[in-house]
């Protein structure tokens, strides 16, 4: 079985294993209140039990998982609140993380990211999904990047990194929201207004993880009708009952 290159030793090998086990319960592939063996998972993976061990206390700390005294590593599963939620924690950090870039960022800096944002256009048009992913996260990158808060941006990563990769390309493959908001977020930090740029990132993030439970709905991933509304449609709807 292919494996990942063991070069950073076993804490990759135990990031590789957590991201592993991430994207099959996200997926819905191992389900809530499924217990994991270690020595199952390291036969599967086929990787030895310590690094099974390490990226099942990864995913304890993030709430994936918990440890049952006797019994092992249960699963807590992943419902529509918790992405919500998760994209709400992102959205918070990102805003902020937007109105600092805005009065940080150089005019070069600004100048490149147009350029990117161009480029970003192009492959839009000429539907190239390996672009359109890498540049979608290129502008988030630059954006962060130039606040100069290091702190705050590995808080960031920390939320991003707990959802696979596949589920932010989904939201990169939502072109019309993106083509939307990249541009005016853009515009907000080249006309150095910070709140503009934090409300206008918030919007956008929030948007994204609203689209990403609505595309895995229609997957079936959830089979209740649990989901919150988002408010703008909730009240939209409670107008229309009242007329």
């Amino acid at each position: 079985m292919l494996q990942p290159a063991e070069d950073n030793g076993r804490v990759q090998l135990s990031n590789w294993v957590a991201a592993k086990l991430r994207e099959q319960i996200v997926s819905g592939q191992i389900k809530s209140g499924q217990f994991l063996r270690i020595d199952a998972v390291a036969k599967s993976l086929d990787v030895s039990m310590t690094p099974v061990r390490e990226g099942l206390l990864m995913l304890q700390s993030e709430s994936y998982v918990r440890l049952i005294p006797r019994r092992g590593f249960m699963v807590n599963g992943f419902s529509r609140q918790d992405l919500l939620d998760l994209f709400w924690a992102q959205a918070t950090i990102g805003a902020e993380l937007a109105r600092r870039a805005t009065t940080r960022m150089t005019d070069e800096q600004i100048a490149e990211m147009e350029g990117q944002q161009r480029a970003y256009e192009t492959a839009i048009a000429s539907d190239d999904k390996p672009q359109i992913d890498r540049l979608g996260h290129v502008f988030h990158r630059a954006i962060n990047l130039a606040a100069d808060s290091p702190r705050l941006a590995l808080l960031l990563g920390s939320l991003t990194k707990q959802l696979p990769n596949r589920f932010y390309a989904t939201i990169e493959g939502q072109l019309m929201h993106a083509m939307e908001y990249h541009p005016i977020i853009l515009n907000a930090i080249k006309l150095r207004d910070p709140e503009a740029a934090a409300s206008l990132m918030f919007r956008h993030i929030v948007l994204g993880g609203e689209g990403l439970v609505a595309t895995l709905d229609r997957q079936g991933l959830w089979d209740d009708d649990s989901t919150p509304e988002p408010k703008g449609k909730k009240a939209s709807k409670e107008r229309r009952a009242r007329s």
